[in-house]
């Protein structure tokens, strides 16, 4: 029987390396697109976005780190118990977040922050600690690509820094389950909390958002600094690959360096973000502090990237004279 190649033979290939993150990727993908089409076929709102917007960008979103997660597993050797127990753990507890925000859009309902009843806040619970041992699976993958030789250096330190920023991305997260300020002040008149948590900063969630994210474009938000944590894994990894290529001016230290740059780039913006939604500002509006913020980061970027540049040139053996 000949293998199947090309993009058709991609879904298979990928079943046979390691069914669990490739059933969950491939599953939540067509749910992506089937969501896509309700937002066309159902003209329905829920806290002020289309009701099937939400479902839409966390099924994109899971899928992505399924997909990416069956790729990275790939550079294990041995741990095979290991490997599976985080391949299905994840799959699992992914397709079950997911299935749980899209069952909430089919109710008509919130699905995070939700403590309207004892149900609620027992399902909102659930889901918080199946997405906090997802956490833990990721932690688990750096362990063992940090106990492994992943060759060159630069690709390998772009998967383990890239998993870490997930890392901080899930973290950043739970600063949108504590109550707000109003919720507080609202419980204290009524004696009950249905909602707890944001992400919106200075108003109730809701409102005028950016398209297809539906960041807020009038307050704090919150999900900015998660989306970049969280996705930094996606561009550290194509980093890396890039750097294989070249330059080949570059030797295996300077792109490692170029490597941990990066990531500590990424992990400078989604801090400046988390500070600047905390302090109830837009993402699209930011005032002095947060541009300098911003231009100080991008100063420090660059003067790094300068140095291992400069670096690498002077480490360049020298071109013998060319006789005349």
């Amino acid at each position: 029987m000949v293998e199947a190649s090309g993009p058709r033979g991609l879904p298979r290939r990928a079943w046979a390396v390691n069914p669990p993150p490739a059933g969950a990727g491939g599953f939540l993908g067509l749910l992506s697109l089937a969501t896509l089409v309700a937002t066309f076929v159902d003209p329905s709102e829920l806290t002020g976005q289309p009701v099937w917007a939400k479902p839409a960008r966390f099924a994109f979103s899971f899928a992505l780190y399924d997909v990416t997660l069956l790729w990275l597993l790939t550079f294990v050797r041995g741990h095979r118990r290991l490997v599976r127990v985080i391949s299905w753990t994840t799959a699992v507890g992914v397709v079950a977040e997911v299935l749980w925000v899209f069952g909430s859009a089919a109710a008509g309902r919130i699905s995070h922050y939700n403590h309207g009843s004892s149900a609620s806040t027992g399902l909102t619970i659930t889901m918080l600690v199946i997405i906090s041992v997802v956490g833990v699976m990721t932690l688990l993958t750096i362990g063992l690509l940090l106990v492994q030789r992943v060759e060159p250096p630069a690709l390998a330190w772009a998967l383990r820094l890239g998993l870490a920023l997930t890392v901080v991305g899930m973290t950043l997260g739970t600063l949108m389950i504590t109550p707000t300020p109003a919720q507080e002040t609202a419980a204290d008149l009524s004696g009950s909390m249905p909602v707890i948590g944001a992400h919106s900063v200075g108003r109730a969630d809701g409102g005028p958002g950016m398209p297809v994210t539906n960041f807020s474009t009038d307050a704090g938000d919150l999900r900015v600094a998660h989306f970049v944590g969280v996705h930094a894994l996606q561009a550290l990894c194509l980093l890396g690959l890039l750097l294989t290529l070249g330059p080949r001016s570059l030797g295996p230290r300077h792109r490692t360096a170029l490597v941990w740059i990066a990531a500590a780039a990424f992990l400078g913006l989604a801090l400046v973000l988390a500070w600047q939604a905390h302090r109830a500002q837009s993402v699209v509006s930011p005032d002095a502090t947060t541009l300098t913020d911003l231009a100080a980061l991008a100063v420090a970027v660059a003067a790094a990237v300068t140095a291992v540049f400069l670096r690498a040139r002077a480490s360049r053996p020298a071109r013998p004279d060319t006789p005349g």
